[in-house]
C-alpha cells in the first residue's frame, strides 16, 4: 500500500494543499506541485471520459433482488465475513466504513459507524451503486481496479469535490486459484480522522481473506480426491487427477506437480515429465495420462496470422498452439532470458519498472498458468527443468 500522506504530516493543511493541485490542474493552469503519479494517470484518464468534478454523476444503485444475486455468486460471500472480522471491529471507534466490491465495482456489503453511513449516503457511497472511475471518477476502489493496485487516496486527491471531505483504502482480491479479479476491500472515512496505520490493515485483511479462498480451494481438492480414488486406485502408469482449473488433486508415478494447463476435453496438453496428454473426464475434474513418450517439451513463441501471440508446444507426440496475451508472452520470454528463474520483485521490475507491482505479477502469473501450466514453475518464477523456448518462427 502507497500512503497518501507522511507519517505525522499535517492532515488538514495537506488537504489544503492538495485542493490548490486539483483546482488547478483541472482548471487547466500550472499546479503548486505535481500530483502524486497514479493521482495523475487516474485524473487524466477520468478527464478524456468527460466526467463533471462539479456535477451530480450518476450512481444508480442495482435493484434488490440484483444486488442479492451479485452477493450469492460472487466467491467474497466465502470470506466477507473474515473481512468483517479483521476490520469492523474497530470501526465505529475509528469512525470508518467497510465495504466489499465485486469486480464491476459494485457495493455488496457496507457497514460501519452509523454517523459516517448517513454521510455516505449523502454521496450514493451504497449498497448496490457503482463506484468505478467511469462512473464517479478518480477513488479509491475504482482506481484498485483500474490499476490493478492497492490505492490510499486522500481529500482532494479524489477528482469530485463532493468526495474532497473523505479518504478511502483500497486493496484488490483475487481468486488464489486463478488470479482472476473478485474485487475491492475499501475502509472509507472522514478525511481528518485518516490513521497511518490503515493501509496495513485492510493489507492485512485482504491476505487472510486470499487465505480463506485458498483454504476452501484445499477442501475442494481433498474431496475430488477422495471422490476419484477407487476409479484410479486400480490404474497403472504415471497419471494426474486435476480439478477444472488444473490443480493437481492426485498424482501416481511423476513428481509432484502444483498445476497443469487448463484441461479441455479432445484437446492434447504438455506436461513436463508426461508429455503429451490427453485428458479425460471425471465427476468434478480430470484424469491425465501421457498418450505415449516422455519427451522433453519444446515450446515456440510465433505470432498467429492475425499478429497475435501464441505458444506452439511439442511434447513429441503431438504439437498444438495456445493464445497468449501480449502480456503473458513478456513474461515468457523474461523467464526464458533467466534460466534460473525471477522473483514477483524481479518480474514486477521488469514488466513494469519498480516493485510495486507484486499483486498484479502474481495475478498475472496465476492467469498464465491457466494456460501454459506445469510449463512454468514458481518460487522463483521459472520455465520448467525440461522445457526448452524457443522465440520467433523456424528459421
Amino acid at each position: 500500500m502507497v500512503h497518501a500522506q507522511a507519517s505525522g504530516a499535517d492532515l488538514a493543511e495537506q488537504a489544503r494543499a492538495l485542493t490548490r493541485i486539483h483546482d488547478a490542474v483541472l482548471g487547466g493552469s500550472r499546479p503548486p506541485q505535481r500530483p502524486r503519479a497514479l493521482v495523475a494517470r487516474s485524473w487524466s484518464r477520468v478527464m478524456r471520459l468527460g466526467l463533471d468534478p462539479d456535477g451530480d454523476n450518476a450512481r444508480d444503485p442495482l435493484p434488490t433482488a440484483d444486488l442479492e444475486l451479485r452477493r450469492r455468486t460472487s466467491r467474497l460471500a466465502l470470506v466477507v465475513d473474515e473481512v468483517r472480522r479483521v476490520l469492523t471491529s474497530v470501526a465505529d471507534a475509528s469512525q470508518f466504513l467497510v465495504v466489499v466490491c465485486d469486480a464491476d465495482g459494485v457495493i455488496l456489503w457496507r457497514e460501519g459507524a452509523a454517523r459516517v453511513q448517513l454521510h455516505a449516503d449523502g454521496l450514493g457511497f451504497s449498497e448496490g451503486a457503482t463506484w468505478t472511475e467511469e462512473v464517479v471518477g478518480t477513488n479509491a476502489i475504482g482506481t484498485a481496479l483500474a490499476e490493478a493496485a492497492p490505492v490510499q487516496l486522500f481529500s482532494a486527491e479524489h477528482f469530485e469535490h463532493k468526495q474532497h471531505a473523505w479518504y478511502c483504502t483500497a486493496s484488490p482480491v483475487h481468486d488464489p486459484r486463478t488470479g482472476e479479479l473478485l474485487g475491492v476491500v475499501d475502509v472509507s472515512g472522514p478525511a481528518l480522522t485518516l490513521h497511518p496505520a490503515l493501509g496495513s490493515l485492510v493489507d492485512s485483511a485482504v491476505r487472510l481473506a486470499e487465505a480463506e479462498l485458498w483454504r476452501h480451494h484445499q477442501q475442494g481438492l481433498e474431496h475430488l480426491r477422495r471422490a476419484v480414488e477407487p476409479v484410479v486406485g486400480g490404474l497403472t502408469g504415471p497419471l494426474l487427477v486435476v480439478d477444472d482449473h488444473g490443480w493437481v488433486a492426485h498424482h501416481a508415478g511423476i513428481a509432484a506437480r502444483d498445476r497443469i494447463e487448463v484441461p479441455v476435453a479432445h484437446r492434447a496438453l504438455a506436461v513436463p515429465g508426461l508429455g503429451s496428454c490427453v485428458p479425460e473426464r471425471l465427476a468434478g475434474g480430470w484424469l491425465v495420462r501421457p498418450r505415449g513418450g516422455t519427451a522433453p517439451v519444446t515450446a515456440r513463441l510465433v505470432d498467429d496470422a492475425a499478429g497475435r501471440p501464441a505458444l506452439e508446444v511439442d511434447a513429441g507426440s503431438g504439437a498444438w498452439r495456445s493464445p497468449l496475451t501480449r502480456r503473458h508472452a513478456e513474461i515468457l520470454v523474461l523467464l526464458a532470458r533467466h534460466p534460473h528463474g525471477l522473483t514477483a520483485a524481479a518480474l514486477s521490475t521488469a514488466l513494469y519498472g519498480d516493485a510495486e507491482h507484486l499483486v498484479t505479477v502474481r495475478a498475472e502469473v496465476s492467469r498464465l498458468r491457466r494456460s501454459v501450466g506445469a510449463l512454468v514453475s514458481t518460487q522463483p518464477y521459472r520455465l520448467a527443468d525440461d522445457v526448452v523456448l524457443l522465440v520467433g518462427d523456424p528459421a
